[in-house]
């Protein structure tokens, strides 16, 4: 039998949750019964598939009270749960009315007039996900829906720092007779993930940098498909003709939203010389307006660092910035309040590479701010770093922003706003450097990655190839 493992409650910091992951017997069962059932879910068709995610759907609204509870007992915030349902649910819908158009077959003509070209597609049978704790409901079904919806059964295991969600969410599938044949969600650790590449024909991962090797290993052994979504350590750059206020409200959010527990928080902000000290004066006076969400959900907009571990990092960043000449302006602690560790907005001046809190993944909020002379410096500044997730550019015209994101290594650019991936999925981008691998999960592609090519070549006339013998 499985070794059980304790969830921590970030809010209270007590042990309040006990998951038992499922044996490696048990868990290459359940893959071989969603491959069975595959067959009949590809069958159907996809428009027949759009109904059963609608249904889910319906099932869901039912359940969302409890949903977002579990939510709130897995990341210890409101808001930001009630954005994922919110989110999850939408997601539904915009896949329902993308997927037929993408799916569609298509018939052409070819150079040679006497051979048409018939495409089709088909769908990996066993897809499974590995999803981090940050955004549990989010980020475990972005991947899901669009695989559903291209015909692949799905088995996704959760972080175990986040896995209470998983139970309203297994109920709302378990309701849908032909859903639970080909979708299931498994509790369980590091050992579960690693056991599950090795029975699944396509992996999706989000998470650390580390991990997301040994997935990518893993994979490649296994010789199937890998998608990676890891680290990131966004820049934001700020020119002198950018307007202030909308720069320090865009970056404040984009830093410190999910208390910076987000792989495209913003991490590092360069900001011209001639304006650095007023956007300095206007992001504290902004910081410090927020107020964290204790000893209330609903007492303020900060919610608490998710796991313990997390809180350590972010006070080691911290430490190390201190020690080596940093300002603190406001903020610039782990604290811990009931139990649960909470970080208040932080901004920091005086700040240069040689410190972790610019060059390593903090994941807090945490807003270190460089000044710089030219334009050059700041891309340079702004691209030095092994990640290569998504950035940020402010400035008077979108022209100047854009024209400064196309030197600006990394897959999606903001331009006078930021984080704007965490809204709205349409446009493809891929991760530059040691951020991901693999196709878009956003726009078109996120579904067809999931569909191998497939080409008929079909002869219309009777008659000899001019190349036989």
């Amino acid at each position: 039998m499985s070794k059980s493992i304790e969830v921590r409650n970030p809010r209270t910091g007590e042990s309040d949750y006990v998951i038992i992951p499922p044996s490696q017997y048990f868990l290459a069962q359940e893959c071989n019964r969603l491959r069975r059932g595959q067959s009949l879910w590809l069958q159907l068709g996809v428009e027949k598939r759009v109904e059963a995610l609608q249904q889910w759907k319906q099932e869901i609204l039912t359940l969302r009270d409890k949903l977002v509870s579990a939510l709130v007992d897995d990341t210890g915030r409101l808001s930001i749960s009630n954005l994922e349902v919110d989110s999850f649910l939408s997601s539904i819908d915009r896949w329902s009315q993308l997927g037929p158009k993408i799916l569609q077959e298509t018939l052409k003509d070819t150079s040679i007039p006497f051979i048409q070209l018939q495409q089709t597609t088909v769908p990996y049978q066993l897809v499974g996900v590995i999803s981090p704790w940050n955004f549990p409901l989010l980020l475990s079904t972005i991947d899901a829906i669009p695989a559903l919806l291209a015909g692949c059964a799905v088995i996704i295991k959760p972080s175990e720092i986040a896995p209470r969600f998983i139970k309203p969410l297994m109920t709302a599938v378990n309701n849908v007779s032909i859903l639970k044949d080909i979708l299931t969600f498994v509790e369980g650790d590091g050992v579960t993930g690693a056991f599950l590449v090795e029975n699944v024909d396509l992996i999706c991962f989000t998470g650390s940098l580390g991990t997301g090797k040994k997935v990518a290993q893993a994979a490649a052994t296994s010789f199937i498909p890998a998608f990676l979504e890891l680290g990131g350590k966004d820049p934001a750059i700020v020119l002198p003709s950018a307007n202030l206020d909308l720069a320090t409200s865009g970056i404040l959010w984009g830093s410190v939203v999910n208390t910076g527990q987000s792989c495209l928080s913003i991490e590092r902000i360069y900001v011209a010389e001639s304006i650095f000290e007023q956007f300095v004066k206007q992001l504290v006076q902004k910081s410090q307006s927020l107020q964290l969400a204790y000893p209330d959900l609903e007492s303020g907009e900060i919610g608490p660092i998710i796991p313990s571990r997390q809180a350590v990092i972010i006070q080691e960043h911290l430490q190390d910035a201190v020690e080596k000449g940093a300002v603190v302006h406001c903020g610039g602690e782990v604290e811990k309040l009931g139990g649960g560790w909470w970080c208040r907005p932080t901004v920091l001046t005086e700040v240069n590479h040689t410190m972790k809190v610019m060059t390593e993944e903090t994941f807090g909020p945490i807003m270190p701010i460089m000044p710089f002379s030219s334009v050059e410096s700041a891309i340079s500044l702004a691209n030095d770093t092994i990640y290569g997730l998504s950035a940020a550019v402010f400035a008077e015209t979108q022209a100047e922003a854009i024209e400064i994101g196309r030197h600006i290594d990394a897959g999606a650019i903001s331009i006078n706003d930021a984080g704007l991936t965490a809204m709205m999925h349409e446009g493809e981008k891929n991760a530059f450097k040691l951020s991901g691998l693999g196709d878009s999960r956003m726009g078109p592609s996120s579904l067809t990655r999931f569909l191998r090519k497939k080409a008929f070549l079909v002869k219309t006339k009777s008659i000899h190839d001019p190349w036989w013998f």
